[in-house]
């Protein structure tokens, strides 16, 4: 996440969790690795990408990183995630996340709806 003054463009950090079509457990290892690196950079908000699922269900990776986000954020390890498909101005989850960081509604997969992603707020 680059850092510079307040007059400094925003930009998110995301990080691909699917890639390598890795099994579920190591997945959640790669998000605990890119939380932690984000939150000792002094990052606001990570985008992580772990894919819908081909099931049409939602997939292992899906549901487990947000059975881990929940265990962090009652943990209070993150300030917040919110699913995809909640990351716009039609959902509670989406209002507190901008109202947090306003600087989220830039970008790309705000109100789209997206359930192969989930944002982060540190």
């Amino acid at each position: 996440m680059p850092r510079g003054n307040a007059n400094s463009r925003f930009q998110m950090r995301s990080v691909n969790l699917e890639a390598g079509r890795p099994a579920a457990a190591q997945a959640v290892a790669r998000m605990n690795q890119a939380v932690a690196s984000a939150r000792a950079s002094g990052a606001k908000a990570l985008k992580l990408i772990h894919g819908y699922g081909s099931s049409g269900k939602g997939g292992a990776i899906r549901l487990e990183v947000r059975r881990e986000l929940q265990r962090k954020r009652t943990a209070g390890q993150i300030r917040d995630f919110i699913p995809g498909e909640e990351f716009s101005p039609f959902s509670p989850a989406g209002r507190r996340a901008l109202g947090a960081l306003p600087e989220l509604s830039r970008d790309p997969d705000y109100s789209r709806s997206n359930m192969g992603i989930t944002i982060v707020l540190f």
